[in-house]
């Protein structure tokens, strides 16, 4: 396999994100609107919102990540279950929720961390809406811990390390060996953006925590195939040797 496989594949995703993404400003309010080629809940590209004011920045989902999630009967609001894992992710994300607006602040130089931020909140929140079927009653993140647990695997959850780009990443679960150390990220569904996401944040930490630790560092993704076949292309190609 070529060495340069994942450089070549994060460069192209770059290119294509700069390419699909799109701003448009509102000059009377002075709110910016950043269509992004990410997904929703419905399939429809995520829309975000960014302002500047007196050099605090702040970004907003204008409530369409819960206003979504009631069209799909999976209220945040009106169930303990979803609202404990919905007040999680924000937690982990550094988000804040205001006035059913999904929101992160801090200042221009943050703005990059903190787009990221909400984006990896609205995508998670969205992920609830699976909770609302009949026959499932957890996330699958939460299926992947239970599953540790039950095996007495020792794990860290929800772990955060900082990449070289100067980003923090977050990952579901860290476990550590006495010379490895892993990385998972648990995924629902597998498309062209989680993939890469989750790649390049793994790639990106890889010196700076072998490093710290002093020990190889892994990256596992766990993927859900009960809802939908994989593609085999991201299987074989993504995560061959991995």
């Amino acid at each position: 396999m070529n060495e340069d496989w994942i450089n070549n594949s994060i460069a192209e995703y770059y290119n294509w994100l700069r390419d699909k993404t799109q701003v448009l400003k509102n000059e009377q309010t002075g709110w910016y609107a950043i269509t992004t080629p990410f997904l929703g809940l419905f399939n429809d590209n995520i829309e975000i919102y960014a302002k500047l004011e007196k050099d605090k920045l702040i970004l907003s989902d204008d409530g369409q990540t819960l206003g979504n999630l009631e069209l799909a009967g999976s209220s945040v609001t009106r169930a303990p279950v979803r609202r404990e894992w919905f007040d999680m992710i924000l937690l982990n994300y550094g988000i804040t929720f205001n006035n059913n607006e999904l929101q992160a602040e801090g200042t221009e130089k943050d703005f990059n961390q903190k787009k990221y931020n909400l984006l990896c909140a609205i995508s998670e929140i969205s992920d609830i809406a699976m909770m609302a079927k009949h026959t499932v009653s957890s996330l699958f993140k939460e299926d992947v811990r239970n599953f540790f647990d039950e095996r007495n695997i020792i794990h860290t959850p929800q772990f955060i390390a900082k990449g070289n780009t100067g980003f923090e990443f977050s990952f579901d679960f860290q476990i550590a060996g006495r010379h490895k150390e892993i990385v998972i990220k648990s995924f629902n569904s597998l498309n062209k953006i989680n993939v890469v996401n989750f790649l390049f944040g793994w790639e990106d930490i890889k010196n700076a925590r072998e490093k710290i630790s002093g020990k190889e560092l892994k990256g596992l993704a766990i993927i859900n195939d009960l809802e939908k076949e994989l593609k085999h292309e991201y299987i074989l190609c993504k995560f061959a040797n991995k």
